[in-house]
């Protein structure tokens, strides 16, 4: 494993309400030194949900991506609130973008967005055993809930609005895990 560059300097960049931007001065082990610039997560982290109806449906939600200009299908997600953990954040975000709550919540892992130039992760949280459960979120309308059998994820993939690599890699996840085949090392 490669020695990490040492960090010279951060400054912080322009900003606005939703970005943050830092330039690191790094020092590689080799000599060279460039500047890197990235996007610092705001908040207390983020979760990613697969809400298990049953053993074969994972609950998807259609969504408007700004970023993209489309709806997209994908897993409901969402920023940590102050002093929640990541299965409460995932509960609240369940109850609030597709109506239902958990009894059973197992954090599987941590995916990071784009570690090249970005600080945030999100923790990926499978739910199980649901209960209709709703709460008010934050969503400017209200969000379609999809169904989704997880033994016809493959036809998912071929799909023109499913291209949010967060929800692609933690549905492949759960999928694993749900086989017995998922390991954490």
């Amino acid at each position: 494993m490669p020695k990490p560059p040492i960090i010279h300097a951060t400054r912080d960049v322009e900003d606005s309400s939703f970005l943050q931007v830092e330039q690191l001065d790094l020092e590689f082990a080799n000599g060279e030194r460039r500047t890197y610039e990235r996007l610092k997560a705001s908040g207390l982290g983020a979760v990613i949900i697969v809400p298990m109806l049953d053993d074969d449906t994972v609950l998807l939600i259609r969504e408007y991506g700004a970023g993209v200009g489309r709806y997209e299908l994908c897993l409901p997600k969402g920023r940590l609130d102050q002093d929640e953990t990541a299965e409460q954040g995932a509960e609240r975000e369940l109850k609030e973008e597709v109506g239902y709550g958990a009894r059973k919540l197992k954090i599987l892992h941590n995916l990071s967005l784009s570690p090249s130039y970005m600080t945030h992760m999100a923790h990926v949280v499978l739910a199980q055993d649901l209960y209709p459960e709703r709460l008010q979120g934050d969503e400017p309308e209200e969000l379609e809930v999809v169904p989704w059998k997880m033994s016809e994820l493959h036809t998912l993939l071929g799909r023109d609005d499913v291209t949010e690599g967060r929800s692609i890699a933690a549905l492949f996840m759960a999928r694993e895990y749900l086989a017995g085949r998922f390991v954490r090392t």
